[in-house]
């Protein structure tokens, strides 16, 4: 069974350990600007949640790329060939959640990988807002919830 990365916004101090965590994992530099996970903090109503890739089941990302550079691994991660990418962004506009990013220093496109089943950002996360686990039912239900509290989140404040 393939693991998901769980998030627990409840958990999260914006400490932002896993972005420099992903960042150096992946650039051997401390960036945030190059992470594939980015906190995003909401002071107004207290509310801080680790955002990456949520690797889709049926990704825009996948559907819109004309090259067909984006694929899912084995290990459940979407994956974007550097090789075939033209870099049109057409990724960063489809996904719903904003979870596909460019990095400008490196000019390419960049979404989380599952750090090839070893996620940087849940083994260093110091609050446990970010584990990577085996899905279970419970899981899988807590990850809908929030999922839809943070679409309602992000409605409100962008209303």
């Amino acid at each position: 069974m393939t693991k998901i990365l769980a998030l627990a916004p409840e958990k999260c101090s914006s400490c932002r350990t896993c972005e420099l965590a992903c960042s150096f994992q992946h650039n051997q530099e401390f960036r945030p600007t190059a992470s594939r996970v980015a906190v995003f903090a909401w002071e107004s109503v207290g509310v801080s949640v680790p955002m990456m890739c949520l690797q889709c089941d049926t990704a825009a990302c996948v559907k819109v790329c004309p090259v067909g550079a984006i694929s899912k691994s084995e290990n459940g991660a979407m994956v974007v060939n550097e090789n075939r990418c033209i870099k049109c962004k057409m990724c960063l506009i489809a996904c719903p959640f904003g979870n596909t990013t460019y990095d400008g220093l490196s000019e390419k496109i960049i979404k989380c990988d599952l750090c090839q089943g070893d996620p940087a950002c849940a083994k260093f996360c110091p609050n446990g807002a970010i584990t990577y686990k085996e899905p279970t039912a419970a899981t899988m239900k807590k990850k809908k919830a929030y999922a839809a509290k943070f679409k309602e989140l992000v409605q409100e404040v962008s209303e």
